[in-house]
């Protein structure tokens, strides 16, 4: 993966990853600490596609104080005509959702001895309503036709999910998605031009290796079109 300042074209970083989204995140990260401790820089917003959206992603990136001009990696919309997650509102100050008909979904009905946290092992916490509140309900068949109650999951990085939904719908965001034509013009010239279709190397360092070589080649032809040239040469007469 490689990390590029949208406003020039410059290749800021690069890593080279096994093809999965993990993998590829986590590089992120890792791209990011690296241009920050060497050479102190640290970005107003990063740029990407859905890929970069998970929750996990998301949460890190608004913790290092970064817009993130990502869509949301969501799963939670239903396509079977019943309510969805995103028709149930958020209660911040009692941390429950409420139905369209205002009844609780909590992630937890009664008080334990010892506190519990409630999070899963996917960073999740998952919130549901009362049976009793679900039985007697106009709306049961439009929400959970086939279970007895209601459930929705929720991520600890649901905040930095909804940040980055907010910044969706501006336009700097909109100007964001334009940007990124310059990351895939760098693609299609290190294909085209560079004839880095394939690679030759074997491995990761290998990839490594090649990706630098073709990054360095890519920032001199964009530094030298950035580079003033300067005052136009005087005439030079050679001697009598």
């Amino acid at each position: 993966g490689f990390l590029i300042d949208v406003e020039h074209g410059i290749i800021l970083d690069l890593t080279a990853t096994q093809v999965n989204r993990t993998a590829e995140t986590a590089s992120v990260m890792q791209m990011v600490q690296r241009i920050q401790q060497q050479y102190g820089l640290t970005p107003q917003r990063l740029i990407g596609d859905t890929g970069y959206g998970t929750a996990q992603m998301l949460g890190w990136i608004v913790e290092q104080g970064i817009e993130p001009h990502v869509p949301v990696w969501d799963r939670s919309q239903r396509e079977d005509g019943t309510l969805s997650s995103s028709d149930f509102s958020w209660d911040e100050q009692a941390t429950e959702y409420r139905c369209p008909q205002g009844k609780p979904l909590r992630s937890q009905w009664r008080t334990f001895k010892i506190e519990r946290s409630h999070v899963t092992q996917a960073r999740t916490i998952i919130y549901r309503s009362s049976k009793q509140d679900c039985a007697n309900c106009p709306m049961k068949p439009r929400c959970c036709p086939n279970t007895p109650i209601r459930k929705i999951v929720r991520s600890v990085h649901e905040a930095a999910r909804d940040i980055a939904r907010q910044i969706a719908t501006t336009e700097q965001y909109q100007r964001s998605r334009c940007e990124r034509k310059k990351v895939e013009m760098l693609f299609a010239h290190l294909k085209t031009i560079l004839r880095l279709d394939r690679l030759r190397l074997r491995g990761l360092s290998g990839a490594s290796d090649e990706f630098t070589m073709a990054a360095t080649v890519q920032n001199l032809r964009r530094l030298a079109m950035l580079v003033p040239q300067g005052p136009p040469a005087q005439g030079i007469g050679a001697p009598a």
